[in-house]
């Protein structure tokens, strides 16, 4: 079978990831305090790149403190942020004569400077010992052979910070070559030191470890423990007391001594990893209006070296080429490094401030008043694609009059609305979701069509498996389960 052959030209668009365009949705996707650590490490590797010198005449103190305290007669056409918002190109040819005289990073209508203020001592952290650390520490009081602590270093190697064994034990043995029994009772060993129960390998056996070790032990307990654990999420504990042989309150004084326990005793000492929160926006009342501004504190006003300007203009003149292409290239990373920033600050602005038109409810009366937005809403309205807005509103947080959220928080689907009722969001239905019952009767608690039936007095038509749903999302029992006999 004879294969015909030929050539055509066809002309097509394609969209290139650029390293230049991949910076910039990175930093698109950044927290605050990640961006700035970007930004620090690109200043350390392009030499092209400087800090602006500050000017106290130019600099405009924009602190949220000072913000609140303004003239209360002021609007927010005080604080226009046309300079962010509507100039969105940008004038490559002409950059290096005007930037470094007119220009930064980080638009000055917009920045939150600290200049004066002292460094908080009580936010600094110190690093503490470890729970390796503090278990080693008590095993060295005990006369191990050098084949026993090759089997305890594993084990106390092999802890979660939340106290339990993250090695299969098994592993353990063939990894030593070591006796079972001999290994089991220096795991028994650690299981002792303090905080009891650590390197156990299920909840059971964790506090087991530790009601047996109580100043007075409780039989009754410990036969709960290993025998009855998952009976305890029902709250009637009459079916466990007839089959114990005991009486109700023998079995409520021992869960009373259960409740002492700790189920992650890793946390006594091992302290879980702190994450900071920056706001990249500042949401303030001002005149009776919410006027968005951008967090620009730790953004460093960035120009570009004047010295490798007039390197790139003497490697021309000279014919220098090596020269002139590193300097080139390091300039474009420069200036794209620049209008990423712009480009960032400018979008995150935008749907920050597309949210506070939307949710004007929420900012004045608070979270029962958030209404139902999607991702489509807002970037139908700023001109953006939807996968954009989904960047920005990632690890993205707003300080507002009413507290601290993240991005994600205001986008919730409308619920209700399509069975001819009134469409609420996703949050606003939790909140309704608690209070009802928070306030229910505890011995005749809501049934999940009850709610029903109550939602729709306020006219939120919302079916049976929707209110489970969100119930389970909050952690509530069924009402069979909170019913107290």
């Amino acid at each position: 079978m004879a294969v015909k052959l030929s050539q055509s030209l066809k002309q097509t668009q394609n969209l290139m990831m650029t390293p230049q365009l991949q910076q910039a949705i990175k930093l698109l996707t950044l927290t605050h305090l990640e961006m700035t650590n970007v930004i620090a490490e690109e200043m350390m590797e392009n030499p092209l790149l400087e800090e602006k010198e500050n000017s106290s005449e130019t600099d405009v103190d924009y602190k949220v403190e000072k913000l609140e305290m303004q003239n209360q007669e002021a609007t927010s056409e005080n604080f226009n942020e046309s300079t962010v918002v509507e100039k969105d190109d940008f004038d490559w040819s002409s950059y290096i004569e005007t930037y470094n005289s007119s220009s930064s990073s980080a638009p000055k209508d917009l920045s939150i400077p600290n200049g004066d203020e002292a460094p908080n001592y009580e936010n600094m952290i110190s690093k503490g010992m470890s729970l390796a650390d503090h278990l080693e520490w008590q095993l060295r009081m005990e006369n191990l052979t050098e084949s026993e602590w090759e089997v305890a270093e594993l084990i106390i190697n092999n802890i979660r910070d939340d106290g339990y064994l993250d090695i299969d034990f098994e592993e353990i043995l063939q990894q030593t070559g070591h006796d079972r029994e001999d290994a089991l009772e220096i795991l028994k060993m650690i299981q002792c030191l303090d905080p009891v129960g650590c390197a156990a390998r299920d909840l059971k056996e964790c506090l087991l470890v530790q009601a047996k070790l109580l100043e007075q032990r409780s039989p009754l307990l410990e036969k709960i423990i290993e025998f009855h654990l998952d009976e305890l999420s029902s709250k009637d504990h009459k079916p466990l007391a007839s089959k114990l042989g005991v009486s109700l309150e023998a079995i409520e004084s021992a869960l009373f001594i259960l409740q002492s326990l700790t189920p992650k005793p890793g946390r006594l000492v091992a302290s879980e990893e702190t994450h900071y929160i920056v706001p990249d926006i500042f949401v303030v009342q001002v005149g009776g209006e919410f006027v968005v501004k951008i967090n620009d504190e730790g953004v460093p006003s960035l120009k570009v070296s004047k010295l490798y300007q007039e390197m790139l203009l003497k490697s021309e003149e000279n014919g220098d080429q090596k020269t002139k292409e590193f300097v080139q290239d390091k300039l474009r990373s420069a200036l794209w490094l620049i209008k990423s920033i712009q480009n960032r600050q400018n979008t995150i602005y935008k749907v920050a401030k597309s949210i506070v038109i939307q949710q004007q409810e929420f900012f004045k009366k608070g979270p029962s008043f958030l209404k139902p937005m999607i991702l489509r809403d807002v970037a139908n309205e700023i001109g953006m694609h939807e996968s954009t807005v989904s960047r920005v509103t990632t690890n993205k947080y707003m300080h507002t009059p009413i507290g601290l959220f993240e991005l994600k928080y205001f986008f919730n689907s409308g619920i209700g609305g399509k069975n001819g009722g009134v469409d609420i969001s996703g949050e606003v239905l939790k909140i309704k979701l608690k209070a009802l019952v928070d306030n229910e009767n505890p011995k005749k608690p809501l049934s999940d069509q009850k709610i029903v039936q109550l939602l729709k007095q306020e006219e939120i038509i919302v079916a049976r498996r929707t209110v489970t749903k969100y119930r389970e999302i909050l952690g509530i029992e069924s009402s069979s389960k909170r019913k107290i006999k």
